[in-house]
């Protein structure tokens, strides 16, 4: 369960959906990233209370939610530790699936993306089976592969509460069709445990995702000193690669950025990854000067030209109409045009 190959088109990972443009983690999102010529859509997971998994970016939903409105609901308010940081708000395991149906997503950051506000307020959560859905009726539809790149969030944490992440996804996924290396799907986690243990019961891609600071919340609890940029040397790719065909990085660890904001000369680090048969796709690209480097203010085109240049294989983005031209104008072939699949070796 340890099949590698290398990717040649850089496929184009709608970050949450096309959430530049809608409110993220809805099926509005996803489906307009569709339109827009995403390749996978990005899912993250947790479980309600009832053990159904739905996609929301964090399990405390303050933030992505209507939940605050909802006086039914005010009692739930509480106080968790969520991989060492405490959080007040309200929390999927506490929720039913009916109930959270009956809450309604809004946009996460309204401070940069304000044309989204009116959107508030219109949109269910979905559950992962409706986004599996989703992917397979427009694949149907416009007659192209559309992937799913599901992550599962806080790992442990859901573990330890009786609401394990990983039998259900399985489940989910097979139930859905998805089985073989060559199924259009990523599993991704920023956890090391839960990968290995799924690399031992499916032969799905697996995505090993890094940071460029902090380390793996498993590692904090079992002791091991290790952090995310231990990963990224030679010796740290070479054990990712026991049991992961890709690595999901900042794209930091790739081109850093000095003190005022400037990008800084390429690190090895894709071609690293490249000669231990990893994949690599990099996060996050965003059209707002607030989230670009100094670099490429007003230009975001050009920060998806630096990096696509350097090789990498795929880029998460919250606007995928602005990879997909970027993707043109540099010559690759994708979408209906090349395999969406992981390639053979």
């Amino acid at each position: 369960m340890t099949k590698k190959f290398t990717g040649k088109t850089p496929i184009i990972i709608a970050h949450r959906g096309a959430s530049g443009y809608r409110p993220e983690h809805t099926l509005a999102a996803y489906e307009l990233a569709i339109a827009l010529g995403a390749d996978y859509i990005e899912p993250d997971l947790v479980s309600t209370k009832d053990g159904v998994l739905i996609a929301r970016h964090e399990n405390e939903i303050s933030q992505t939610t209507d939940v605050a409105r909802h006086r039914e609901f005010a009692g739930r308010q509480t106080s968790k530790i969520i991989d060492g940081e405490l959080k007040t708000g309200w929390f999927t395991e506490d929720f039913t699936l009916a109930e959270l149906k009956t809450l309604r997503a809004k946009e996460r950051i309204p401070q940069l993306r304000p044309q989204n506000i009116l959107y508030d307020g219109l949109f269910e959560i979905p559950t992962f089976q409706e986004i599996i859905d989703l992917a397979k009726n427009k694949s149907c539809e416009i007659n192209r592969h559309i992937g799913i790149y599901p992550e599962t969030k806080h790992p442990t944490y859901f573990k330890s509460i009786g609401l394990p992440l990983e039998k259900s996804l399985l489940a989910t996924l097979t139930a859905n069709g998805y089985q073989g290396a060559n199924a259009p799907v990523f599993i991704q986690s920023f956890e090391v445990s839960n990968l290995q243990n799924l690399s031992t019961k499916t032969d799905l891609p697996l995505v090993q995702l890094l940071n460029n600071t902090g380390k793996p919340y498993d590692f904090v609890i079992s002791g091991n000193n290790s952090t995310y940029i231990d990963l990224v040397t030679t010796s740290g790719l070479e054990e990712i690669a026991k049991y992961a065909q890709a690595i999901g990085i900042h794209k930091n660890l790739l081109v850093s950025r000095d003190s005022t904001g400037k990008l800084l000369s390429p690190t090895s680090l894709n071609i690293d990854a490249h000669a231990c048969g990893l994949l690599v796709h990099a996060w996050t690209f965003r059209n707002e000067d607030y989230f670009l480097p100094l670099d490429f203010l007003g230009n975001p085109q050009g920060e998806y030209e630096l990096f696509l240049k350097l090789g990498i294989d795929g880029v998460f983005s919250d606007y995928p109409d602005t990879a997909y031209a970027v993707n043109e104008n540099l010559g690759f072939k994708f979408c209906s045009d090349s395999p969406l699949l992981p390639p053979q070796p």
